[in-house]
């Protein structure tokens, strides 16, 4: 497990130490924080040689550096993620978490990071476009309890008389082998992802995008019993100005055109009403 470690030791700290005095900040609160995230999700995490890398993990680790904290990093499957954030066996959410407002009642979420929409994957040897792969007696393949889930219940199968089998996947890495076999019809994933299976040449290709303008962030429990949303918001939007986020960027997904951080945050998000945490001059009225 990747752990960072933190020199950071204020001269507060051991002078609180001499006198006995508690000490309140976030970032003193607990030695190392939990990192829940998904390591089958290309290119925000996954595992090689042994080490964890991708977007979400390097930036995770710039983040910890700047707000002072250590942190470790846990893998587990996504559909277990926001139920062990919410009951604080995890601290930190860090995959590529969608915002969506049913997670927003259950979880809190930092500044906006990213902003995704989603693809429709197909095998590269069929004619299908983004209709008919979702259509017509397709089996569509997405990953359970994710935003590509809801949506194509939401608009799809709970809305039409559409012939269309869902199925669920604990990995959208899964799911797409599963395609390139003919097990499935399609696969529904944000479209860096879907850029990330495309560059790595799995044999599939986009035969369209859904256009959602999702943000993506980093999430805490509910409530924030931690404390440390306003260290990860004040940490994010350093990292962006540096320049160090647009270099871990780039180095998955060369060429890309970084978002501006903070992007836009619906208003349901509680975490985002201005003053936000930890940068009060932002947020929504």
């Amino acid at each position: 497990m990747k752990l960072i470690t933190s020199s950071f030791l204020p001269t507060a700290i051991t002078a609180a130490a001499v006198l006995g005095v508690g000490l309140t900040t976030s970032a003193s609160a607990q030695e190392s924080y939990k990192v829940g995230v998904e390591a089958s999700f290309p290119p925000w995490a996954y595992v090689e040689g042994g080490e964890f890398k991708g977007i979400a993990i390097d930036a995770m680790e710039a983040i910890a550096e700047e707000a002072g904290i250590e942190i470790a990093f846990q893998d587990m499957p996504f559909p277990s993620l926001i139920p062990a954030l919410a009951a604080e066996k995890i601290d930190i959410l860090a995959t590529g978490l969608t915002v969506t407002e049913e997670r927003s009642e259950n979880i809190d979420f930092t500044i906006p990071w990213w902003e995704t929409n989603d693809v429709v994957l197909v095998p590269e040897d069929t004619d299908h476009n983004v209709f008919t792969a979702i259509c017509c007696g397709a089996r569509v393949g997405v990953q359970g309890g994710s935003s590509q889930q809801a949506w194509i219940e939401e608009n799809v199968i709970e809305t039409s008389d559409i012939d269309v089998e869902l199925a669920k996947y604990d990995s959208y890495v899964t799911a797409v082998d599963d395609m390139a076999i003919g097990r499935i019809s399609s696969v529904i994933v944000d479209d860096t992802s879907a850029q990330e299976y495309i560059n790595a040449g799995k044999p599939v290709k986009m035969a369209g995008k859904i256009y959602i303008r999702a943000p993506l962030a980093l999430a805490v429990t509910k409530e924030d019993p931690q404390g440390i949303l306003g260290d990860l918001n004040q940490a994010i939007l350093a990292i962006y100005e540096s320049g160090e986020w647009g270099e871990i960027v780039d180095e998955y997904i060369p060429g890309v055109s970084v978002p501006a951080i903070p992007g836009h945050m619906p208003d349901f998000v509680d975490t985002y009403q201005k003053p936000v945490a930890g940068l009060p001059e932002l947020g929504n009225e």
